[in-house]
């Protein structure tokens, strides 16, 4: 019943619509109504018989309303019509959207046929849930990755960060993490994807049973800017369908760098002053507030968040990585100088945080993780004599220890693409490497 109100609301009483005054770069201006016209809300401009080219208010200046495509401005001139919409951006998702690929306006480009529509209306930008009201995260979630296992327990509602440059294997850790997460639901977000590798993706590394339970959302980086966004939008709905739902949802989006890039495109059309690294003020507004949208419901649903970030010439201090990191419950950081000697995934366990442990973490295996831990610091800190030959063995037994337990340790860490590993199966090989004798079942 809510649903057929809310379709007979959107129903127009009458057609209204502005004009096309002139087209700057990205941006159209329309005159007109304005008072029928919001920020966010959809506006159709006719370039022809049945072709529409549908755009979103992104501001206004003086007598008009600035608006930026969806699509191509080819065929857009000055005095075509701009038919206003409803102000109700969203989708009305249902269980058989999964298994389907979409694009950012909820439409299927795998070519298995429409989609069948909810009775609810999910907003792209959905309000996250009242903090008070929020239940806590729940247990540890089982991911299938030994080193976020065991030293990044990560627990159903919480909300983690993966930050990497470019080709240190981050989209490869993400299709791991799909294929091998104890979850309900996947939700994946591919928001400025190479095209190319979409369908590597979906074949090769979600696969056909990954697929089954999941939806991907895909925006490729030849889009225009607000359709890269309106992705990652997209992606937070979905998730929040299914977790109103009561499941345990994975939502995944790869990357939150190229959203962040995609919302400055918008902000410094409409003439927003840029900050830091040419970012404009609304990307560190609309981060926290798509972040936020994951995380446990006020129900039994919950969303896992993984996201991506794309860290700029290596810098993991560089703005939209400070930033995100600030906002979420832990940061998995992947170094390039580890992918170069051939470990994947090049995961650094020192400078990876969860933000859950250690009460996340089972408590009969704690100390053999802590050991664990301590090993590597001692060998990083030493590590530059060890390779130079300026060690001398017998010296310090704890460097002395970790010799002999490095090895080991990063053949643990190392784990192959089709290769999965549970959260117990993680925790007994962690303890037979350390040999710290077990607190006891």
């Amino acid at each position: 019943m809510k649903g057929l109100i809310q379709a007979a609301r959107d129903i127009p009483e009458r057609e209204i619509f502005g004009r096309v005054v002139a087209v700057r770069g990205l941006l159209v201006e329309v005159a007109g109504p304005l008072g029928t016209m919001a920020v966010g809300g959809r506006i159709d401009i006719e370039v022809g018989p049945g072709r529409l080219v549908p755009c979103e208010v992104v501001g206004f200046a003086n007598d008009r309303a600035l608006l930026m495509p969806f699509a191509t401005l080819e065929g857009v001139r000055r005095g075509c019509k701009a038919l206003v919409g409803s102000d109700h951006a969203g989708i009305h998702p249902n269980h058989h959207w999964l298994g389907r690929v979409i694009n950012a306006m909820g439409e299927p480009v795998d070519g298995k046929g429409p989609l069948g529509e909810g009775p609810l209306l999910y907003p792209f930008r959905n309000a996250p849930p009242s903090a008070h009201a929020r239940r806590r995260v729940g247990p540890p979630l089982d991911l299938g990755v030994r080193a976020i296992n065991t030293f990044l327990t990560c627990c159903r509602g919480q909300r983690m960060g993966i930050f990497a440059g470019s080709g240190v294997g981050k989209s490869v850790l993400l299709s791991m993490l799909a294929k091998n997460t104890d979850a309900d639901v996947s939700i994946i977000g591919l928001v400025g994807e190479r095209g190319r590798e979409v369908q590597e993706f979906l074949q090769d590394d979600l696969g056909p049973e990954g697929l089954k339970r999941a939806i991907v959302v895909v925006a490729t980086s030849d889009e225009p800017a607000l359709m890269r966004r309106q992705a990652a939008y997209l992606t937070l709905s979905l998730a929040e369908y299914f977790r109103d739902e009561g499941k345990d949802v994975l939502c995944m989006i790869d990357s939150i760098t190229r959203f962040a890039m995609a919302q400055r495109e918008v902000g410094l059309s409409v003439g927003e002053p840029p900050t830091a690294k040419g970012y404009t003020p609304t990307v560190f507004s609309e981060l926290p507030k798509l972040l936020e949208r994951a995380g446990p419901g006020t129900d039994e649903g919950t969303i896992t968040g993984l996201f991506t970030v794309l860290v700029d010439g290596d810098d993991h201090n560089e703005p939209v990585a400070d930033a995100v990191r600030g906002i979420l419950d832990g940061h998995i950081v992947m170094e390039r100088s580890i992918a170069e000697r051939g470990r994947y995934p090049a995961i650094n366990v020192l400078k990876s945080v969860s933000r859950t442990m250690p009460k996340a973490a089972d408590p009969n295996y704690l100390r053999h993780v802590m050991k664990a831990r301590q090993v590597m610091a001692t060998f990083s800190d030493m590590e530059e004599l060890i390779r130079l030959g300026a060690y001398r063995a017998g010296s310090s037994p704890e460097v002395d220890e970790a010799i002999e337990l490095n090895g080991p340790l990063e053949a643990f860490l190392s784990q192959g693409k089709e290769e999965a590993t549970t959260l117990g199966d993680a925790y007994m090989r962690l303890s037979q490497i350390v040999g710290v004798p077990e607190t006891g079942r």
